[in-house]
């Protein structure tokens, strides 16, 4: 690209941000390091103003690394409760704690410093480096990866080595060497408020006049899906079995898999295998109560539950197994992490018991 388009491709995008970006985000006051990999790593699967929420809970609990990486990762979790693929707060936790004994409390301020940690890729370091550090840094999330494909007629799935890396060299090859947090943030809300998955504006775009998927017509084409075939789907029994004292049954998840290390509740593959697990720990049920069948949405997989609330005469300690059960008092405050449909569930059993 000569250099020409290049800084007309720049200012177009700079003057644009000026007058219609995003300058008022939380995570923008200020805007430190810190805040920057906290805000960037909710947003990896989360809209802004979903992730708005639960950033300002976050701050308020960790102001900084070193209070982060001071605290049990249950309480990382149970801030975390609903925003989902858990991972990611596991990893916050991980990296915080490395920080602190290895970079003085300090995010490294370089790509290799900070790609090295648990999470943090090289578009997130690049927005830490850009936003955080303010030098300059390229990046490449969801919704800059859609302008570039539209913007250059870039076809094929960006899931492959061959288009993400032609889409990393055009991010690279753009980023400007002054203002650069900056251009970065209007990348991000270009794609995210105007050049969006579905309906782009492209009226409202400052990049259309030189858009190769607005001159083709092809703005819904690209960037190009990944073929997907039929979701799968899972079904699971879970089981909410209450004792007299208003108290419910939650077992922590194994270390790896669907929601790990997470408190939920037991879960069977039908009623036959319930009914079997209740009776080895000797629980004879006063009432049982099936309620409607739901469903919960993966990025890979619908799963498919049906709760069931057993009411047991007495409570009994064999099912805690240890550490990884407990009895959690209906409508007390949660204060560990549990899956969005476990939350959901313990408010509806406020109502029901």
């Amino acid at each position: 690209m000569s250099l020409l388009l290049l800084s007309a491709f720049q200012q177009a995008v700079l003057d644009w941000f000026d007058l219609h970006g995003r300058h008022d985000l939380p995570w923008q006051r200020p805007r430190t390091p810190y805040r920057v990999w906290i805000s960037e790593v909710m947003l990896q699967q989360t809209q802004v103003a979903t992730a708005i929420g639960y950033f300002e809970r976050f701050m308020q609990r960790f102001p900084r690394l070193a209070v982060l990486a001071a605290a049990d990762v249950e309480e990382v979790l149970a801030l975390w409760s609903g925003l989902g693929y858990y991972g990611r707060a596991r990893n916050l936790h991980r990296t915080a704690r490395i920080v602190a004994e290895h970079h003085a409390g300090e995010l490294p301020a370089d790509l290799a410093g900070l790609t090295v940690l648990p999470g943090i890729g090289r578009s997130t370091a690049g927005a830490i480096l850009s936003l955080g550090f303010d030098r300059r840094a390229a990046i490449l999330d969801g919704n800059v990866r859609r302008v570039l494909a539209r913007h250059h007629g870039v076809g094929g799935w960006p899931g492959t080595a061959k288009v993400e890396k032609e889409l990393w060299r055009l991010s690279e090859e753009l980023t400007p060497s002054t203002r650069c947090a900056d251009y970065n943030q209007a990348m991000m809300d270009l794609g995210a408020t105007v050049c969006t998955r579905r309906a782009p504006d492209c009226t409202a775009c400052p990049l259309a006049g030189a858009c190769i998927a607005r001159r083709e017509g092809r703005q819904t084409e690209l960037p190009v899906p990944r073929r997907a075939g039929p979701t799968p789907v899972r079904s699971t029994y879970m089981l909410l079995m209450v004792d007299p004292d208003r108290g419910v049954m939650l077992q922590k998840r194994p270390p790896a898999g669907i929601w790990a290390g997470l408190w939920a509740f037991p879960e069977f593959a039908d009623l036959d295998e319930m009914s079997t697990w209740c009776a080895l720990h000797s629980i004879h049920p006063g009432r049982i109560e099936p309620l409607p069948r739901r469903r919960h949405t993966f990025s890979h997989f619908h799963l498919d539950y049906t709760p069931v609330v057993v009411h047991c005469g007495a409570r009994r300690t064999g099912v805690e197994e240890g550490a990884q059960g407990l009895w959690h008092p209906v409508g007390a405050e949660i204060g560990f992490g549990v899956p969005a449909p476990v939350r959901q569930l313990l408010h509806e059993l406020e109502r029901l018991i």
